[in-house]
């Protein structure tokens, strides 16, 4: 039995193909399906399952589309009731038969009400589990993606899934969806696969007996979460669509039209030397659905504002896989733009390096912290002010800060401030991107060297 894991870091979630004896299964594929489709060609096998653990609600699924393309037929749980009817339902305890495959699915219910993990036995032998959002690798999924006046009670459940798994077989490969880098689990265990046994021993969740502490213990750590979640829910409940052609045409400026969301993907220098006033700097990475997807309304029309050379398509993807659909183009003279959008505006950008001798000389500066609400609290520099980016969207910045004077943003590596320049333009202030480090390196920078004895 082969097991291929497909990684989508922008999300955090991976999706298995597995394929034994000449028979495949796909597990929670994302939207742009052709990946997979591609992955499990390689394997020469034939598709006969795609799994789907639960309602996603971090990305819309291709599971539905996956198995229409390859003549197979998609999984579902049952207790999801889904509007759509091309799907097999999925029990507990109901074996599905594929091959000399048998996957078990179990109720598995705490990220979500209808929550299935899929455990695969080969000549009766339980050897893989696929546990989608409920056990992770040292964690558990989140149970507050449905509102919080329901993640105690999902909590709850989680704790009686934790038991069901812990039962089974410490040979037992652990396959999650959702892994490092995935808002729907606080997990930074750096690894993307485990074993039963592996968590029994590593996964601290496992090792509380008690039901009220495992659930304090769960709802502890929850940070906010993508603010393009709500929609995602509903999107696979209703029935998820395949995605759109992710080949998108360049826009002469003097086309666009000024009620689109701009997304500028360029390096942050390029977007400080130059930019449409409130245009969203949303630097290319793997991160940049993700952010546009938190911070832009959702499936608003964008046009993207890039240099040439940048990985389009793949910006593209990743607006589609949490179901922004609507991308009319891209543009790559910025300066044309100023016809459409009026003059372009600029801001500083600073290596922290700086930051930290102005500090030293006891310069004044006003710094703002836009990290999230955990890496606040495990520290931050003295005198800086805090509001997490997805806050200063909506609230916009903090009381006490000076408008007359510049703004230093600061967040782990400048990513996340070049994403708040937007805001604090739009209310008046100058902006200073801290980049090329953070507040840890600052705060390193600043304090004095402990003398070894």
């Amino acid at each position: 039995m082969q097991i291929e894991q497909i990684r989508t870091t922008g999300l955090g979630d991976s999706t298995y193909v597995l394929d034994h004896d000449g028979i495949a299964l796909v597990v929670d594929p994302q939207r742009d399906v052709d990946r997979f489709e591609k992955a499990v060609a390689r394997t020469g096998a034939e598709l006969r399952f795609v799994l789907e653990t639960h309602l996603h609600n971090d990305y819309v699924s291709g599971g539905r589309e996956l198995a229409h393309r390859m003549g197979a037929e998609v999984v579902v749980p049952a207790s999801g009731a889904v509007a759509w009817t091309d799907y097999l339902p999925a029990f507990h305890n109901e074996d599905l038969t594929a091959g000399t495959l048998r996957i078990r699915p179990l109720h598995t219910p705490g990220h979500t009400p209808e929550h299935l993990s899929y455990l695969v036995l080969v000549d009766g032998e339980p050897v893989a589990l696929f546990s989608g959002g409920s056990l992770l690798i040292d964690s558990f999924g989140r149970p507050d993606l449905l509102g919080v006046d329901r993640a105690r009670g999902l909590a709850k459940l989680q704790f009686l899934t934790m038991k069901r798994l812990a039962a089974l077989p410490d040979h037992v490969g652990l396959y999650p969806t959702h892994g490092e880098g995935s808002f729907c689990t606080a997990s930074g265990a750096g690894i993307t696969v485990s074993t039963i046994g592996r968590e029994k021993e590593a996964n601290p969740l496992l090792r509380i007996d008690d039901e009220d502490a495992f659930i304090e213990a769960l709802l502890a750590p929850l940070q906010p979460w993508p603010r393009y979640y709500r929609h995602m829910g509903p999107a696979n409940l209703m029935g998820p669509t395949p995605a759109p052609d992710p080949e998108i045409p360049e826009l002469n400026p003097a086309h666009v039209p000024t009620d689109v969301a701009l997304v500028d993907i360029r390096p942050r220098t390029s977007y400080a030397a130059g930019h449409v006033k409130g245009s969203y700097g949303v630097e290319y990475s793997d991160q940049v659905g993700v952010w546009t997807g938190w911070l832009a309304p959702f499936d608003a029309p964008i046009v993207l504002v890039a240099e040439s050379g940048q990985d389009i398509v793949d910006v593209v993807l990743q607006l589609e896989r949490i179901g922004f659909d609507h991308e009319i183009g891209v543009v790559y003279d910025v300066a044309g733009l100023a016809d459409q959008f009026g003059p372009l505006v600029t801001n500083a950008v600073e290596s922290y390096v700086d930051v930290i001798a102005k500090l030293r000389d006891d310069e004044p500066l006003q710094i703002l912290d836009v990290r999230s609400p955990g890496e606040w609290e495990q520290g931050h520099i003295p005198g800086s002010v805090w509001r997490y980016v997805p806050d200063l969207a909506e609230q916009g910045p903090p009381a006490g800060l000076d408008p007359s004077r510049p703004v230093h943003i600061v967040c782990g590596s400048g990513y996340r401030s070049n994403l708040c320049v937007k805001y604090l333009e739009e209310a008046g202030f100058d902006s200073v991107v801290t980049s090329g480090g953070g507040v840890t390196e600052i705060l390193q920078g600043i304090t004095p060297a402990t003398t070894q004895g």
